[in-house]
């Protein structure tokens, strides 16, 4: 159940299932291969960049950073672009600029040329990881777009699970300049090719608003319930992201052996995949805000429940219980436009929604330490990010929409 009609199948169906299935499978693969050279890759060769430059760990991380600003303001005008003309040359140019910024990163003889490579990266993010994927998906796909947006970010998932195990090996046996360029390699030979030619479907027509003020997104974009809805989505990303970057330094605080902390974070991940599985069954018994409260409501209860308790068995417990809820999460969020306002515009405003989005979460593991510093320990910092959740969850019930004569309330 949906605040928004479902308008009738012909009207929004995108492609033959053979082309579904085709562009899920291309996207699935390129998900992957780019979040895991682009983004995962970085903190496992961070501490041999360190080590090799003299660079300090904050100084290459404010890079990395800040090309998650340049991911958000990105994400703007991709959005925009994929609404008229398709995802194909979006994500092609993409993955060529994130090839272009490996070699960059790798080649860096000072900090100007590296925060530049990661300027460009950031850009390449904005144009090739979830939001315009996302946004492909929901056109091509039409009325079963929520089934294919849950296979890919299960498949997403996986791209730190293939290549962070992968980029360790390569740090081990060459340096992390020369791991760069083969990672390099790997994006140019992986996503490429296969975002040109995967992609080249006919791109339809977007489907007509089944309400007629949902046809101007200007107006829709200057809500308050568009509002609300960015405010709810960022305070939880801040929660969530604060929470899952911080987790192995809360569990070591409260006594767990390295390994123990890593094999909980590592069972979280475990959790998220399975709340992805769940999503289905909710969304189908649920309805858009009933959902999106549930599930805030709940992601600020784990939360809360990390700084409290302190039982080895209970502590994992409740990781994987968060790890579940951030799963469901990222869905509520993939959907928070389609559910509210329909698919017709859905690349410009989901490119609206998510830069603030991922200028939050860029900044939420930096955040999270700093609360701990602030109120004297982790566990109380996550206390902290519960109330935060809790905020999200208050505010959810404003992202409703309501339709009178006069359109958009």
């Amino acid at each position: 159940m949906t605040d928004v009609e479902t308008a009738p199948a012909a009207a929004v169906e995108g492609l033959p299932r053979a082309g579904r299935r085709r562009v899920l499978a291309v996207l699935c693969l390129t998900q992957i291969s780019s979040w895991g050279i682009l983004y995962y890759a970085f903190p496992v060769l961070s501490v041999s960049i360190t080590a090799e430059t003299g660079w300090s760990a904050p100084v290459i991380t404010a890079a990395f950073s800040l090309g998650q600003l340049a991911t958000a303001l990105t994400g703007i005008p991709v959005g925009a672009l994929i609404d008229r003309t398709g995802p194909r040359r979006v994500m092609t140019a993409g993955s060529v600029l994130g090839v272009i910024a490996l070699v960059a990163i790798a080649a860096a003889p000072n900090l100007l040329v590296f925060y530049l490579g990661w300027l460009l990266a950031g850009a390449a993010m904005g144009a090739v990881l979830y939001p315009p994927a996302f946004a492909a998906l929901t056109r091509w796909w039409g009325p079963q777009r929520v089934t294919a947006l849950m296979i890919l970010t299960l498949a997403g998932g996986l791209a730190s699970t293939v290549f962070a195990p992968l980029t360790a090996a390569l740090d081990a046996h060459i340096e992390w300049r020369a791991t760069y360029l083969v990672l390099a390699v790997v994006l140019a030979v992986v996503t490429v090719p296969v975002h040109w030619f995967g992609l080249r479907a006919v791109w339809p027509d977007p489907p007509a608003p089944t309400v007629a003020a949902h046809a101007d997104h200007r107006g829709i974009a200057r809500s308050p319930r568009f509002a609300a809805l960015v405010v709810t989505m960022c305070l939880a990303a801040f929660a969530s992201f604060a929470g899952i970057f911080n987790l192995v330094a809360l569990l070591r605080e409260q006594g767990f052996g390295p390994g123990l902390a890593a094999t909980a974070l590592g069972l979280g991940g475990a959790g998220q995949v399975l709340g992805r599985i769940g999503y289905l069954p909710l969304a189908r018994y649920t309805g858009v805000t009933a959902r999106t409260v549930l599930v805030l409501a709940a992601l600020a209860a784990s939360t809360a429940l990390l700084g409290v308790v302190s039982a080895v068995i209970v502590l994992i417990a409740v990781a994987i219980g968060a790890g579940l809820v951030r799963g469901i999460f990222t869905l509520i969020q993939a959907t928070a436009i389609t559910d509210r306002w329909g698919t017709t515009h859905y690349g410009r405003l989901n490119g609206l929604l998510s830069a603030p989005v991922v200028i939050v979460s860029a900044l939420a593991p930096w955040a999270g330490t700093v609360l701990s510093a602030w109120t004297g320990s982790y566990a109380h910092a996550y206390l902290v990010l519960g109330a935060v959740a809790a905020v999200a969850a208050v505010l959810a019930p404003l992202t409703g929409i309501t339709i009178s004569k006069k359109g958009i309330l």
